[in-house]
């Protein structure tokens, strides 16, 4: 038996067209208009509504901090109930090993955690604090378990050396792989927040004083002097601002190879969140913070311009009695905040529907650059014969606000509450398996995606 979507508007590589889809033991078997109903074929109308390729959230963070007070709100059952909801159909989590321990026990950790409990696809970028020849001879193994991604830091307790960050790079790209960096400068940043806290600034309006955009570029163009050095591509992590978009575009000029994620809260939030009353604003901590209203504008220009090559969203969910953990301290709030289930929508609503990109480019962001980049296209992020059954279909005609109750995560607010929106996730179709459908979630049926090298197309 197929699948058969009929009569909606396919979003491909070359843009939207009005034709079908034909599924059959989990992929795609045939695109293209008109095509005919076979006996013993499941017909899905989708007129009037849009066909996406399934997209992919390439940053978040779920069943962090497991059994400590700041624990996550979400973890891999609710957090990807949420994602499926939100039209996430894969997600690339962050594996963390223990301060000391193998990259392998982390891959274990974050197995046991999403095997058989995650509602979507799922694969993982390995997370670096060590560096020593045991380490790097785990790289190896790490590929051929399908891991091809990691992440450096270069700001908190965890963060790395210039030293193992160009050694690492060069490893990994010997691999195939692509090293990702959260980039702020910090030593910088604990400067900026004793600063705060001599000032006698212990509200969360002093996070993003103590994190200001320098802090940002700085660490982004030592990342690029290293990786230029290294002689490898590189990907920055939820980019936020002007200044550090100026220092992509001028090593992308030399000729470096870079990619570039920025998330929905750099686009739609800005400071003025950290003004709210009470303790409302630690809803808003999370680093790097939200930044001006002039930031908001170059990165949806960048968006659009081709600057960004993906969006992920950071989704690091605390609820409102975690984050009362910094209540006399802003700097012990716990950073991040939800967001895999608004995605989507908030895309093709500011993006889309605004003007600012169209359908092509809104696919590209979620779905085919994050397939190209981590080593999964075409089997992911593209609506192709062969293809994954990964597909999506979103119904842009109905109006609505965004809140979290009715949302899916475990988080007890959502940061864009009473934002408007238009469309919904209507179907959900997973490994060729119509897993949402009128607002119904057969849960669990994810699967791990073991990757492949990146696919660099710069």
């Amino acid at each position: 038996m197929s699948l058969l979507l009929k009569n909606g508007t396919l979003v491909l590589p070359f843009g939207p067209q009005q034709a079908d889809l034909r599924l059959h033991k989990g992929v795609i078997c045939e695109v293209g208009p008109g095509l005919p109903v076979r006996e013993g074929d499941r017909v899905l109308d989708c007129a009037g509504k849009l066909v996406l390729p399934g997209c992919i959230d390439t940053h978040t963070h779920f069943e962090m901090n497991k059994g400590k007070p700041n624990e996550t709100a979400d973890d891999w059952v609710s957090g990807t109930r949420s994602a499926i909801f939100g039209g996430t159909t894969t997600v690339l989590d962050f594996a963390e090993p223990e301060k000391g321990a193998s990259l392998q026990s982390a891959l274990d950790t974050w197995h046991a955690r999403a095997d058989g409990r995650s509602s979507c696809n799922y694969s993982f970028h390995m997370t670096i604090k060590d560096w020593n020849e045991a380490i790097r001879a785990e790289l190896p193994e790490m590929t051929r378990q399908g891991i091809t991604s990691y992440k450096i830091y270069l700001a908190y307790a965890m963060r790395v050396s210039d030293t193992v960050a160009y050694e690492a790079m060069q490893a990994i790209a010997q691999e195939g792989g692509v090293l990702g960096c959260h980039c702020e400068n910090g030593e910088l940043v604990e400067l900026g927040i004793a600063g705060q806290r001599a000032a006698g600034h212990l509200s969360p309006a002093a996070h993003p004083l103590a994190r200001p955009a320098a802090v940002e570029a700085e660490a982004v163009g030592r990342y690029l002097a290293i990786a230029e050095l290294a002689g490898a591509a590189v990907n920055i992590v939820h980019l936020s601002t002007a200044r550090a978009l100026e220092l992509v575009r001028a090593a992308r000029g030399r000729g470096q190879k870079l990619y570039v994620e920025t998330c929905p809260q750099y686009l739609l939030l800005d400071d003025s969140v950290y003004g709210l009353p009470g303790f409302e604003s630690a809803k808003y901590v999370f680093s790097p913070p939200a930044r001006s209203k002039a930031d908001v504008a170059a990165l949806w220009e960048a968006v659009a311009d081709g600057t960004v090559d993906t969006v992920g969203t950071d989704h690091c969910s605390f609820t409102t009695a975690v984050k009362a953990l910094g209540q006399e301290d802003f700097s012990r709030i716990p950073n991040g905040m939800p967001g895999v289930e608004d995605r989507l929508r908030l895309l093709y609503t500011y993006g889309v529907a605004a003007g600012k990109i169209d359908l092509s480019r809104m696919v590209e962001l979620l779905a085919g650059n994050p397939a190209k980049l981590f080593g999964m296209y075409p089997k992911k992020g593209v609506l192709a014969v062969g293809s994954d059954g990964d597909v999506v279909v979103y119904d842009p005609r109905p109006e609505g606000v965004i809140s979290a109750q009715g949302n899916h995560s475990a988080c007890d607010y959502d940061p864009y509450e009473g934002v408007k929106v238009r469309g919904r996730v209507d179907t959900v179709l997973l490994n060729g398996k119509v897993v949402l459908e009128d607002g119904r979630l057969t849960e669990g049926q994810g699967r791990f995606v073991s990757r492949g090298p990146s696919q660099f197309w710069r």
